[in-house]
């Protein structure tokens, strides 16, 4: 029997191209979890759970280019679990953690800081989908939402690294969340690894770096992270500065 000529054609396709959008599945499931353990009061395991959504992040999008598997589905399926993984898990994480003594105030910053961030998601997706004449910005404008939920989870750092000695306060907590909301959605210059180049003689010292780092996360996990949030806050702060006195020669 021959086959229907009117019958859409059948596109076969490598299962290896699946490999991405499974990998943004994960990341939101690990995101799904992290609440889960918040709720249940392990919250180090939420965190621990979120940075693995932020490690599946940068690895889906850069794995989709390597199989030429890119699509407009993909980049959807990345976008909506980006909203769960660094914009609603964050926020109930640590509304659970520290923000319960004071209800109202804490909900209100989980409902901006969730807001800042699908706007900044939203504006990361017009960006992407600019014509190929118009300029797109070489960095990123604005905290990226991976980095902004990693930030927002400082207060949990710094009390667990220092045996809740510097444990903030409801409030503080709060107007904490809001500033890194705000970050997020503001115009401000960010750190973007995307368009580093290095000498390849220099390949081993970044190695070994990076060997250096995975071990002190492992060791002391809570310091480590917040050294690292206050590296990247003044990095952030080096490149406004700069920024800045670039405007100011212009005019």
């Amino acid at each position: 029997m021959s086959e229907d000529p009117a019958a859409p054609l059948r596109r076969r396709m490598h299962i290896l191209h699946l490999l991405p959008n499974l990998i943004s599945i994960l990341a939101l499931c690990a995101g799904l979890t992290a609440i889960r353990m918040a709720v249940e009061g392990r919250f180090g395991w939420a965190v621990a759970l979120i940075g693995l959504a932020a490690a599946l992040d940068g690895i889906d999008g850069r794995l989709a280019r390597m199989l030429k598997s890119e699509s407009a589905i993909g980049a959807e399926l990345d976008s909506l679990c980006d909203l769960v993984n660094f914009g609603v898990t964050p926020a109930l994480v640590l509304y659970f953690w520290g923000m319960r003594a004071d209800t109202s105030l804490g909900w209100i910053a989980v409902l901006i800081y969730a807001v800042c961030c699908m706007l900044r998601l939203a504006r990361f997706n017009v960006g992407n989908r600019l014509p190929e004449g118009e300029d797109k910005p070489k960095g990123f404008v604005g905290v990226p939402s991976p980095a902004g939920a990693m930030l927002a989870l400082l207060p949990i750092y710094l009390a667990y690294g220092f045996d809740n000695a510097l444990r903030l306060p409801p409030w503080a907590v709060a107007i904490w969340m809001v500033f890194v909301g705000g970050l997020m959605i503001s115009r401000m210059p960010t750190p973007s690894f995307k368009g580093v180049r290095i000498y390849a003689e220099n390949a081993r010292f970044i190695l070994v770096g990076s060997v250096a780092l995975i071990a002190a996360l492992l060791t002391y996990p809570w310091v480590t992270l917040l050294l690292l949030d206050l590296v990247y806050l003044a990095a952030i702060l080096v490149l406004w500065r700069k920024s800045a006195r670039s405007l100011r020669s212009v005019v």
